[in-house]
């Protein structure tokens, strides 16, 4: 690997792979995109039309025999572990989308691998930097509501007909439905807001007929300073509930836009730019804060800019200068365990406890 560029091979090219990774990959300059992994016909020709100086490749293993520094993963779930475990293997830097493993335990003897291997594991949690979430993150640590004691978080659609394919697959060896799917970000937002995980109760349920993931999830977190959160994502929701909302013992914000970088990518638009990841005029959260006279203060807050091209930026940085990496491979051990007890919680109907509590490095 250059001490300034990586070279970089992007495993899967279906909508995650060339919406989502392509795009932020090409913004930052010390990353090089020189190949690509992909079986499928048409999307072979679509990447060559986009990516004319990356190299494209049929299968894996094919592309794993060539030099590459970084490989990055967005494939379906249940290739994620074989797929990793094959790129460290062949001595290279791995991205993997998230859920990075099945259980923690699988995602934590994918990590010794990687120590083991001298490279590193860094998962994909593009969330972090939602501009929904990045607001609501910046009102809970500058104390303006007070000490936040619950945190409601929903990521809701209505889709009476289910897309076909693995995601609507009820085998847990194909790691489909919302569980693993959003409720990997929204356990991963919660931890880094609210604090570690002390419990877990959790309903996971399929609702739409003839579809055998899991479409409608609740979980509550009970967490170690004392708080709960109650994090929602569904695919069967028709009223659209707030994106995000904070209750403090000294007023409480609610959200009630999405981050607009996922439809901004769709669209074509440049990550470079210097109005990325900001929300249209009038895309406001709503403040509200109470002294203690009781009295209301409410105003309209801009939400902050999202910052998805700041995780490839700091990927390069990771590689190139030895920084810190942006998502550490720790952390997401420990969504994964609360993960794992929210299958547990669903299928005992019990509060599961985590001992101990599955929390974030400092």
């Amino acid at each position: 690997m250059s001490a300034t560029e990586v070279s970089v091979l992007l495993i899967g090219f279906g909508l995650g792979g060339r919406v989502f990774h392509a795009p932020l990959i090409e913004a930052v300059p010390s990353l090089r995109l020189d190949g690509i992994v992909t079986g499928n016909p048409e999307r072979a020709e679509q990447a060559r039309t986009a990516h004319p100086e990356a190299t494209i490749h049929p299968t894996v293993e094919e592309a794993l025999a060539h030099p590459y520094d970084l490989a990055v993963i967005s494939t379906a779930n249940a290739t994620h572990v074989p797929y990793a475990t094959a790129a460290l293997g062949a001595g290279m830097h791995v991205v993997l989308d998230k859920p990075i493993a099945p259980t923690a335990a699988a995602a934590t003897e994918l990590a010794l691998l990687a120590t083991d291997r001298g490279r590193l594991l860094i998962p994909f949690q593009n969330r972090r930097w939602d501009s929904d979430f990045l607001t609501a993150l910046q009102v809970a640590r500058d104390g303006r509501i007070g000490t936040v004691h619950r945190y409601e978080s929903r990521i809701e659609r209505m889709r009476v007909t289910p897309k076909p394919g693995w995601r609507g697959s009820a085998d847990p060896a194909d790691m489909g439905g919302m569980l693993y799917d959003l409720g990997a970000h929204v356990i991963d937002q919660a931890i880094l807001l609210m604090g570690p995980v002390t419990s877990v109760s959790a309903a996971v349920r399929s609702v739409r007929p003839d579809f055998a993931a899991d479409d409608d999830v609740v979980l509550l977190l009970t967490h170690l300073a004392g708080g709960v959160s109650v994090l929602t994502v569904s695919q069967i929701a028709a009223f659209p509930e707030p994106r995000i909302t904070l209750f403090g013992t000294h007023g409480g914000l609610r959200v009630d836009a999405t981050d607009s970088q996922e439809p901004a990518l769709v669209a074509g638009r440049d990550p470079r730019s210097a109005e990325w990841g900001r929300e249209p005029a009038g895309t406001d959260a709503y403040l509200r804060t109470m002294g203690e006279d009781n009295v209301a203060h409410e105003e309209l807050l801009p939400l902050v800019a999202g910052q998805w091209p700041r995780f490839y930026r700091a990927v390069a940085e990771t590689l190139t200068e030895g920084a810190v990496p942006p998502v550490l491979v720790s952390d997401v051990i420990q969504n994964l365990r609360v993960l794992d007890a929210a299958r547990t919680s669903a299928a005992t109907g019990t509060v599961v406890t985590l001992d101990p509590p599955a929390g974030h490095e400092e």
